[in-house]
């Protein structure tokens, strides 16, 4: 599904939820990608490498404008933009997702180490799982759970 189909049925969505912050983070994206299109010599149907430049560039602007906002001290507008920075966030691609290049079986390649990473990362997450609360109460936890010794 295009960006534009998915942002569309996504406004329907924030409207029938009456989610105004949802709806005007939406709204926004949806009208840079209309702006995009229909730029003076610009082809109809812009491709997902500008879509993407164009989500990156909102997403900057929204970063940008929470830092400034906490600078100032208006929490209530950085707290805004931080909320439609996620929102934004939503439609970036995920770059880690995407296999890199190399040999899965050869130790020193960069697919070997994503999939070691992507298996300790699962490992770990089953890990802390089934760990009682009272494990993490201590502050010692993941180090023990590691087995790095004691207290630090």
């Amino acid at each position: 599904m295009a960006l534009k189909q998915q942002i569309d049925n996504d406004i329907k969505q924030a409207m029938l939820s009456k989610n105004k912050e949802a709806l005007e983070a939406l709204r926004s994206i949806k009208s840079m990608i209309l702006l995009a299109e229909t730029e003076k010599g610009a082809v109809a149907d812009i491709t997902q490498e500008t879509e993407n430049k164009l989500l990156m560039k909102a997403a900057k602007q929204r970063k940008e404008s929470a830092e400034i906002f906490q600078k100032e001290g208006r929490d209530d507008l950085a707290q805004r933009e931080l909320f439609q920075l996620g929102i934004i966030n939503n439609y970036l691609p995920n770059e880690l997702a995407a296999p890199l290049p190399g040999n899965p079986l050869d130790p020193n390649s960069l697919r070997f180490q994503q999939i070691k990473s992507e298996i300790a990362h699962v490992a770990f997450r089953d890990l802390i799982k089934n760990e009682p609360d009272s494990t993490w109460q201590t502050g010692n936890g993941l180090r023990l759970l590691l087995g790095y010794g004691g207290p630090f």
